[in-house]
């Protein structure tokens, strides 16, 4: 048996015999290695063996939220054991964690060299601000957990398949999304491109997070109300499950071959894994 599969069953043992499928309560910061988070924040919930913070002014629902969208994503099915052992296994041996501030500043004011000093490089941040669980607005919690997935996850688990590089499956999909290879995001984009992310910080791999997003998103029906396409059309052209497939089917056959277990259905905010054996 490869060790790799052999270690998932082993860690996915213990986290059903032991912890059992995620109950969401906010807790203290452990002790151990995850209490260099204390200094900079005072919640914690854990899903599957990942670490999520929060900071004092973060409020526990939201922290909460993101917690069960974790645990969605990773549990498609909610049957309380995560799709893709391998995956998981990759994110908890890379200490995969997210952390939430309550805005964008207190985000900016965090001492992120307290936490990667220690050892953790392999984090999310997302603001309270842009979490809202069955609000109007569009919840963000849905893209930022799953760049967190996606990045530490699946681009570590199949370097070749979905890692973030020129030369990848994902890579030469991104590059027919946006009209051609640019290792910088070009000043403009060729007519015909469908993802034409125009952030300047946001280097090769971060394109390729993003255009994963979209496409997982946009097949799953996050992006197809009205409003949204309009607020998405400057960015991302392919808003709904039809227009993937037949503008995109390279994207459209990875991210919904059966291999990957990648997420068939959008979370909703209602985890029901934990009510089951």
């Amino acid at each position: 048996m490869h060790w790799l599969v052999l270690f998932s069953l082993v860690v996915l043992s213990g986290f059903n015999s032991v912890a059992g499928p995620p109950d969401f309560r906010i807790q203290p910061v452990p002790a151990g290695k995850h209490a260099v988070f204390r200094k900079q924040f005072t919640q914690h919930v854990e899903v599957f063996g990942i670490h999520l913070f929060g900071t004092a002014g973060t409020p526990p629902e939201k922290l909460r939220h993101a917690a069960i969208i974790m645990a969605e994503y990773l549990d498609n099915n909610e049957d309380g054991k995560p799709d893709n052992p391998e995956v998981l296994v990759t994110m908890v041996r890379l200490n995969a964690f997210l952390v939430m501030a309550e805005n964008e500043r207190a985000m900016d004011h965090l001492d992120h060299d307290t936490f990667q000093d220690a050892g953790f490089h392999h984090g999310q941040g997302q603001f309270a601000t842009e979490t809202n669980p069955g609000g109007r607005q569009f919840d963000a919690t849905l893209e930022e957990v799953l760049h967190l997935i996606t990045h530490e996850g699946y681009a570590n688990t199949y370097p070749e398949i979905f890692g973030e590089r020129p030369g990848t499956e994902l890579a030469k999909c991104l590059d027919r999304a946006r009209g051609g290879h640019f290792r910088r995001v070009p000043r403009r984009y060729p007519e015909a491109a469908w993802f034409s992310y125009d952030d300047r910080s946001c280097d090769y791999g971060c394109q390729c997070t993003e255009y994963l997003y979209w496409a997982i998103t946009s097949v799953l029906g996050a992006q197809e109300a009205r409003h949204r396409r309009e607020e998405i059309a400057h960015e991302w052209r392919l808003y709904s499950r039809e227009l993937v497939s037949k503008k995109d089917p390279g994207i459209y056959s990875l991210i919904t071959n059966p291999k990957y277990r990648l997420p068939t259905r959008l979370p909703d905010g209602v985890y029901r894994g934990s009510k089951k054996k």
